[in-house]
Order: C-alpha cells, then sequence, then structure tokens
C-alpha cells in the first residue's frame, strides 16, 4: 500500500533499467534545477600559462547498496564539479581528473542542469577526461613529489564519494602529501565523507582534521529523503557521524548554501553552496600562488 501511494504521488523513486534506482520525480523537482546560480566571476588576478594544477579526485562507482539492500545510482553531482571548476579555471587553474584506478568517472546524470549552458559546455569538455582519467594508484605509485605544480586537490560531492574512497590507501597517501607540502584542500556536500581516508579507521587524536570545522551535507537530510523517493532506502552509514567522531566541528544543521575555510581546508554543504565554494577556493588559491610568486 505504502508503494502504491508513492507511485500515485510520484515519490517512488525510478528504475534506471540496470539494477538500480535514481531520486523519484518528485525529489528531482525538489531537489534539482534546471540552471545554476553560476555567476561567471571574473578574476583579475588571474594566472596565465596554466602552470598551476588541480587535481580533481572523482569517483568511479555507481551503485550504493543501501541499508534495505536496493542500489542507489549515484556518482558525483555535476554541479558540485563543474560550478567549482568553472571558477578554478577562470582563475587561470588547470583541471587533471582522476579516479581511484583510472576507470571512468561516473556522474549523476540525472542532476545535470540541463538549461544551464555553462554547466553543460564544461561536462562536454571534460568528457574525454572522465572518459580517461588519471590512476590515482598509478599516480601515488609513481611517487608525489615530482607534482609540486599542485597546488590542491578537489573531491567533488554526490553520494559516489562515499563509495571506495574513504576506504582507500592511495587516497590516504595522497591527503597526507597534501597536508605535508601545505597544499589545499577543497571538498564540498559528500565529498567530505573522502577525508576519512586519512585516518582510516585510526585514533580520532590522529585524524588530520581532527579539531578542523567544515560545513557538509546534514545526516539529517540523508535520514529524510527516502521519504520522498531521493534515495531508494535508508543510507548504509552517515558520514557525517564518522567524522564528528574523528574531532571535527560541522558548522550547519541545514543544506543552505554554507561553506567553511579552516586552514587550508575548504568545504560547502550541497549544490547550492557550488558557486560560493567556487568562488572561496578560487581566490584562496590565487592569494596562495600569488603571494608565493
Amino acid at each position: 500500500m505504502a508503494n502504491g501511494i508513492k507511485a500515485l504521488f510520484r515519490m517512488a523513486p525510478k528504475d534506471d533499467g540496470e539494477g538500480g534506482f535514481t531520486p523519484s520525480p518528485v525529489a528531482l523537482k525538489l531537489a534539482t534545477k534546471s540552471k545554476t546560480d553560476y555567476d561567471h566571476a571574473e578574476y583579475p588576478d588571474a594566472l596565465q600559462g596554466g602552470t598551476a594544477k588541480v587535481l580533481m579526485v572523482c569517483t568511479e562507482e555507481r551503485y550504493m547498496t543501501m541499508a534495505n539492500g536496493v542500489k542507489f545510482s549515484t556518482g558525483n553531482h555535476p554541479v558540485e564539479m563543474m560550478v567549482p571548476l568553472l571558477h578554478l579555471e577562470k582563475a587561470g587553474f588547470q583541471i587533471e581528473v582522476c579516479t581511484p584506478t583510472g576507470a571512468p568517472v561516473k556522474i549523476e546524470r540525472w542532476a545535470v542542469p540541463e538549461k544551464d549552458d555553462a554547466v553543460t559546455d564544461a561536462l562536454q569538455r571534460y568528457q574525454p577526461q572522465f572518459e580517461q582519467p588519471q590512476s590515482l594508484k598509478a599516480l601515488v605509485a609513481s611517487g608525489l613529489e615530482d607534482h609540486a605544480d599542485y597546488v590542491a586537490v578537489f573531491i567533488p560531492g554526490g553520494h559516489g564519494a562515499m563509495l571506495g574512497l574513504p576506504d582507500s590507501e592511495d587516497l590516504q597517501t595522497l591527503i597526507r602529501w597534501v597536508n605535508a607540502n601545505d597544499k589545499h584542500m577543497l571538498t564540498i556536500c559528500h565529498g567530505p565523507a573522502a577525508l576519512l581516508a586519512e585516518n582510516r579507521g585510526g585514533d580520532p587524536g590522529d585524524f588530520a582534521y581532527h579539531g578542523y570545522k567544515m560545513a557538509v551535507f546534514p545526516d539529517s537530510l540523508d535520514k529524510l529523503t527516502p521519504k520522498f523517493g531521493y534515495l531508494p532506502g535508508p543510507m548504509p552509514w552517515y558520514f557525517g557521524d564518522r567524522l564528528r567522531e574523528q574531532g571535527v566541528e560541522i558548522i550547519n544543521k541545514k543544506a543552505n548554501g554554507s561553506c567553511c575555510e579552516d586552514r587550508k581546508l575548504i568545504t560547502g554543504d550541497s549544490p547550492d553552496a557550488a558557486n560560493e565554494f567556487g568562488k572561496l577556493a578560487a581566490r584562496a588559491l590565487l592569494a596562495e600562488v600569488n603571494g608565493a610568486g
């Protein structure tokens, strides 16, 4: 009966035809937009020549198995990927894409803002990199000491950031390299879940981001969204709880576009934060690189 009522009111998740489910029509109407608030900000002090790089670490996994055994068709959220990327590009940074093994990037295509030319054009431009990204495993194996031109690592959101990345030994190595070399870490929405790789179940006091403040997607919303079919069941785990256990202070209770800069960690809470998060990241990296120059 409950499933029938959900179907009647278009709140039932949609079968993707490949063994998983995408958000319901109601959920898509509530949680996605056809156009973002990307504001095309200009950066008068933008870098020239593209010698400074940002490594974007994406997921290569499509399906999250929920607590009820049903699979959610996910990946990285296109707005949380591309709006910050557009700002970083405008500021003169070159973006390089990687996944854990070099398998293609998975993107939540159902969240693409189809009427936003800037985002859709960028998705098309980066499609070759998404299809053939670098391998994080190979990058780490070759040694990171020769990559001084990476000024930051960017981990976009989408529930796919919770798949594989939080348990990745290679990502642990990369995060530790970022911190040891005083680089910036940029991550948004569910992306901060991947930061858990740095400690991989170790003592909370040893977590590199113990005592940091972050803006993240609230666990409370992940617990609510199955009710209107955004998720096809309860989450298998909640990353906000895990971050708090590691000594992180989460500054937001809602997904209201909050951003946070704490030392060289920049975070944002949702797609609604993507524009301001991107500008905050671009300006912070420019201040760092231009100041060093």
